[in-house]
């Protein structure tokens, strides 16, 4: 019998819908200062959906941008797993749209609800599913969120930080001892009701009092909330470590979910990562959930910061409680194209980048994700940036196949 194959990220890809809230916007409604929002959170802007965008309209493009990066089409997944805290709806599952959106006839689709951990929770599903030997190649593994419905905005925990977003990442097999590691996961459901959205469920069905008393908005008891990522995040990151025999030292990079730049800053510090070796992008888009790991992957690699053999640790915790971590050796299936070349400043620094109103037109270049920008709200059309662009093509050869207690603490983070 031969061995399982190993599954590591063949392609990224990620759609910011066109509207910018700017921290002036937000902090009207919020009651703060702009600059209370810098201070306590580094988020400068967040991306705001169209009303008539859904979740499922923005993680249909980050997918088809994914696709294309790959060179595959939407016709070899065997398998789209979608990750959100803020479905199409209740049922059925958003990535059932996302499917019939993309045309993958032949892909299994069904979500993961793990909060802001979610896109780890639905690699972990998809690595395994395609090591299981039942015949499916790719999967495609989207994080997604559109927290502006669920978000009140004079809620200054809340409205500072969440936004919306969507990142993608084609999965498939990679050359031995490379891609991922065995993923470890995590939950606490004692900590459930720390950070959630308590009516629209069978708990507590929506009616004209639960819309009247916000409960279809997010609440979450900050304090708690930033402990729990304290104290769980040198947990994952040391089991990581552990597990593969690794140091610090022998890490290229830190790939994580998100809070806020000012708390994911705090925790890394705090570990012993220098801050060159954190991939840090919430000062661009918020708290994006389940999007933004796979949107922080997405800037590290269109940033050049991931090379053939970089070691990548990957760190996750969100809601319920949940979280995971693995460990990512990155392979390049191809080369890339029209990649800008990298910056020499970290992701966390360095002054922000004027860019003209967008039209809604995918950009053939690669997004720079790491460094703030200035933007002007444009038409509503999602923007769609992705990794290593090029023409799609029906089987994409690989190389290594043989022959045939402050109530807001840092602005409350997940």
């Amino acid at each position: 019998m031969s061995p399982a194959p190993s599954i590591g990220v063949l392609a990224t890809g990620s759609c910011l819908p066109e509207r910018i809230l700017t921290n002036d916007e937000v902090a009207e409604a919020a009651g703060v200062n702009p600059d209370w929002i810098v201070q306590r959170t580094g988020v400068l802007r967040r991306h705001v959906a169209e009303p008539e965008q859904a979740a499922s309209d923005l993680a249909a493009e980050a997918v088809r941008k994914a696709l294309t990066a790959a060179g595959l089409p939407a016709s070899a997944l065997g398998l789209l797993v979608l990750a959100t805290s803020t479905p199409d709806e209740l049922g059925p599952s958003t990535a059932c749209r996302v499917q019939a959106l993309v045309g993958a006839d032949n892909a299994v689709a069904f979500d993961v609800a793990a909060a802001c951990s979610g896109w780890l929770f639905a690699a972990r599903v998809a690595r395994d599913w395609l090591r299981s030997g039942t015949g499916e190649r790719y999967a495609a593994v989207v994080g997604v969120e559109v927290y502006s419905r669920f978000v009140d905005p004079a809620d200054r925990a809340t409205a500072v930080l969440f936004a919306d977003g969507a990142a993608a990442t084609i999965l498939g097999p990679v050359p031995p001892g490379t891609g991922f590691a065995p993923i470890r996961l995590g939950s606490d459901g004692t900590g459930a009701g720390d950070v959630l959205i308590p009516a629209g469920g069978s708990r507590l069905p929506a009616s004209p009092q639960t819309v009247a008393e916000g409960r279809h908005k997010v609440h979450m008891d900050g304090q708690v909330v930033r402990d729990f990522i304290l104290r769980i995040f040198p947990k994952v990151l040391g089991d990581a470590l552990d597990r593969n025999g690794l140091r610090l030292a022998d890490v290229d990079l830190l790939v994580s979910h998100q809070p806020n730049p000012l708390l994911l800053r705090r925790a890394a510090t705090d570990a012993g990562l220098p801050e060159d070796r954190v991939v840090i992008v919430g000062h661009e888009v918020g708290n994006i959930g389940a999007a933004s790991l796979p949107y922080a992957l997405a800037g590290a690699d269109h940033d050049g910061r991931l090379r053939t053999g970089s070691r990548v640790l990957v760190t996750a915790f969100g809601a319920g409680l949940t979280w995971g971590s693995t460990v990512l050796t990155w392979t390049r299936t191809r080369p890339r194209a029209a990649l800008p070349a990298p910056r020499t400043e970290s992701a966390s620094t360095g002054p922000p980048r004027t860019e003209s109103t967008r039209t809604g037109t995918p950009r053939t270049e690669a997004a720079r994700i790491g460094n703030p920008r200035t933007e002007s709200p444009s038409t509503g059309t999602p923007r769609i940036e992705g990794a290593r662009t090029g023409t799609p093509r029906t089987e994409p050869p690989l190389p290594w196949d043989s022959p045939p207690r402050d109530p807001h603490p840092e602005g409350a983070p997940l």
